[in-house]
């Protein structure tokens, strides 16, 4: 486990962080780039479940520490043989997602419209949080692009940006009060 008996230590105070692996680099790297949208997902989630209770909250609670594994994998990187073995996203976690999402959907009308974020409190975080989950996932493709990741980690937030969208739908009345795009209406 974690613990952190001191929050300051100083050591970013040039513009430099350390990685998991204890490596020191830029704060504006693209890996840091990627767990800090992954971060600011969390908050955003956290956002959306001051407007859920029960089953809802539970699995938003769920996805909360699911992106906290993200965290951890992200920030540090992939290396042959390594001392301690990093924690990484399995696939189990986005088996968990598509379940979620197909239980879920099976309950929601198809759709004939796109849709603008709105509708409910819940919904207008958890569309929120959609944006600021394919952000991550773009990011993560860039980081992918100059370094060895775990694939896991993008088909995760690929999948659970998948599950945003759905979850907003569900808790617009099952997508009963889904706000619709309408298409040059201020013509």
């Amino acid at each position: 486990m974690v613990k952190l008996t001191k929050i300051y230590t100083r050591g970013g105070d040039k513009g430099q962080t350390s990685l998991g692996s204890g490596e020191r680099v830029t704060k504006d790297s693209v890996r840091v780039d990627a767990y800090g949208d992954v971060d600011e997902l969390n908050a955003v989630i956290g956002l959306a479940r001051l407007h859920a209770d029960g089953d809802m909250d539970r699995l938003l609670s769920r996805i909360q520490n699911d992106l906290f594994d993200l965290g951890a994998d992200l920030c540090t990187p992939e290396v042959e043989n390594p001392k301690y073995p990093p924690l990484r996203m399995v696939q189990v976690q986005i088996d968990r997602l598509e379940q979620e999402i197909d239980s879920l959907n099976s309950d929601l009308a198809p759709l004939n419209s796109f849709i603008l974020p709105g509708g409910s409190a819940l919904s207008a975080h958890l569309h929120h949080a959609r944006t600021v989950c394919r952000r991550a996932e773009r990011r993560m493709v860039s980081l992918s692009e100059i370094e060895n990741i775990n694939s896991i980690s993008i088909g995760y937030v690929n999948r659970l940006s998948d599950l945003l969208f759905v979850l907003a739908r569900y808790n617009n009345e099952k997508g009963t009060k889904d706000v619709l795009w309408v298409p040059g209406e201020n013509r």
